[in-house]
């Protein structure tokens, strides 16, 4: 595909010669022409720092299946043309001319090889006919971007779930920080493969989401959560399987409520790890109301703010493109043509993000056990994602912690109770098996079918004060753990606790025997996405701890470098 200036633009000036005729009000704004096209959409936006100018967008409808890369960039090579010049012509009655645009941006990743490729030749030739810069926009965080745009939130937790992609984002000390994401494809995909097969014409989720108003009843279906990543691959499969037995309405039901009940608790975790008090949803699954439901739920139990942008900028868009590359134009984040070349696995965590000048890293506060001492017996001492923790007196004048896993509103009773009570044996047992193999842990008490009572440590979250000394000695306490063929399955800073110099594991709700590589190497991989999406210096703390890991486990090498392997899967297929 070939681009010119004749093609498109019909007697402009380019930004080499000088501008005239511009309207007046358009001289204090910034023009950015955006293009995405990693996927379904070719959509073509130009915006302003307050207004959208105009947006045009061809979407490519394959006659059966799901997407076809090579026809699907075949499809916006057809049409790449006439996008942008009914764009430009749209914007010129706006009074916007081509010689007013200050910026050609272009999804660069992630996506499909092929239609980005597609998209950046046509960006690279518009910026070279014009004589303005290439902007090359993280697609993930042009979703992010346009949701902070669009709507009041200012720090969110972003829940981000779209065809390839489902990750909990938030941003911290320079860049958008992935707090969990899916460990195998994306929820929207996971949609779209379970409609295909159930005979459902695409795009799946709305079809999903129509077929579940009429179900009668909840089918038990796998629910899969490790830390705050996730997993819909057995999901999806256990779901055409139940197609065999149940009615196809009943299927649909159970595989939205799981599903969705999923990505909201992994949300919830990170909201009570970060603190943080808003939540964004973004990405093209966000269209489903259910979704929007059980997120609004889950915040206001929380205390929390959700947002959401308008229904059109849910799904893949040129604005957000556009809007996105305005934010790195102005913060002198340009691209050469020589680095311009598209990245099909572009990591959200990769983008600098030199636009957020006035973010800091959120500092935690300094606590101490003593704060612990002087609550009430009876008065909430957290609320964590998972169980609501408060001390009751107990023998001798000793405190006892109480965690209590109470119902969370935004799930299916049937998931729910099941749920609750499930982790609640586990955790007893494994906490009590962790300990006698020599793992530091609160010694249990008593177990009920929703309860727990055990030792109170009085000691503080390493989250607030981990340095290299401490994450070394973590890492010789989950190299014991492993040793004794127990995965923890959320090994996160909030729940390791230093008391003196002692360190104590916590939380084993989640927790299973399992002796695979890569049951254990998702268990580090989860620590380490916290260590990078909360903490300075993260890398020294990764260092230490597979010093103390390697210490304490003979197998450490191994499971070390399947981390690197979880790390690289590329979440588009």
């Amino acid at each position: 595909m070939y681009i010119t200036l004749s093609d498109i633009i019909e007697g402009s000036d380019s930004k080499q010669r000088r501008r005239t005729g511009r309207r007046v009000e358009a001289v204090k704004n910034t023009f950015i022409l955006g293009i995405e096209g990693t996927a379904w959409n070719l959509s073509a936006a130009i915006v302003t720092e307050n207004e959208i100018i105009a947006e045009v967008t061809e979407t490519y409808k394959p006659e059966k299946g799901g997407i076809h890369p090579r026809e699907a960039a075949q499809h916006h090579a057809k049409y790449a043309a006439s996008v942008i010049k009914k764009l430009l012509a749209e914007a010129k009655e706006k009074g916007v001319e081509p010689s007013d645009i200050d910026g050609i941006a272009f999804s660069q990743g992630p996506g499909l090889g092929p239609c980005l490729r597609t998209v950046a030749t046509a960006a690279r030739m518009l910026s070279l006919s014009l004589g303005i810069p290439l902007l090359g926009v993280n697609h993930c965080i042009a979703h992010i971007e346009i949701g902070v745009w669009r709507t009041p939130a200012t720090d969110p937790v972003v829940l981000y779930v779209s065809g390839a992609n489902s990750q909990v984002i938030s941003y911290m000390e320079g860049r958008y920080r992935v707090f969990g994401e899916t460990l195998d494809i994306g929820l929207g995909n996971a949609l779209d493969k379970f409609a295909r097969g159930a005979g459902l014409p695409h795009p799946g989720g709305p079809k999903i989401e129509a077929c579940a108003k009429d179900a009668k009843k909840y089918i038990h279906l796998p629910y899969v959560i490790k830390g705050m990543d996730l997993s819909f691959s057995g999901l999806s499969t256990a779901s055409s399987e139940a197609l065999k037995k149940a009615s196809l309405e009943d299927v649909c039901y159970s595989y939205q409520e799981t599903a969705f009940a999923m990505v909201v608790e992994v949300a919830e975790r990170a909201l009570a790890h970060t603190g943080k008090k808003e939540v964004l949803l973004a990405g093209g699954v966000g269209a489903n109301t259910r979704l929007r439901e059980m997120l609004n739920e889950m915040c206001e139990a929380r205390g929390a703010k959700f947002y959401v942008p308008e229904k059109r900028f849910m799904g893949d868009n040129g604005t957000m493109i556009a809007y996105t590359g305005l934010l790195m134009y102005k913060s002198g984040n340009t691209l050469s043509l020589e680095d311009s070349r598209v990245n099909p696995s572009f990591r959200t965590d990769d983008v600098k993000v030199t636009w957020i000048k006035e973010k800091e890293m959120k500092k935690v506060p300094e606590i101490s056990p003593e704060i612990f001492l002087r609550t009430p017996p009876g008065e909430m001492l957290d609320n964590g994602a998972e169980a609501v923790i408060y001390l009751e007196d107990g023998p001798e004048g000793k405190k006892v912690l109480v965690k209590e896993r109470v119902p969370k509103v935004y799930r299916h009773r049937g998931i729910d109770e099941r749920i609750r009570r499930e982790r609640n044996r586990t955790e007893a047992r494994l906490m009590s098996e962790a300990r006698r193999t020599g793992v530091p842990t609160p010694i249990i008490y008593d177990v009920e079918e929703f309860k727990l009572k055990m030792q109170f440590i009085e000691g503080v979250p390493i989250k607030y004060l981990i340095t290299p000394e401490v994450s070394e000695k973590v890492g010789e306490l989950v190299g014991r753990l492993h040793s004794s063929g127990i995965v923890h399955g959320d090994l996160t800073t909030s729940n390791l606790l230093l008391a003196g110099e002692r360190l104590y594991l916590i939380d084993f709700g989640l927790a299973y025997f399992d002796k695979s590589l890569e049951a254990r190497g998702v268990d580090v991989h989860v620590l380490f996405q916290t260590f990078e999406s909360t903490h300075r210096d993260h890398e020294t703390l990764v260092k230490a701890f597979k010093k103390g890991y390697g210490s304490t486990f003979i197998g450490s090498e191994d499971v070390l470098r399947r981390v690197e392997e979880i790390k690289k899967r590329a979440r588009y297929a």
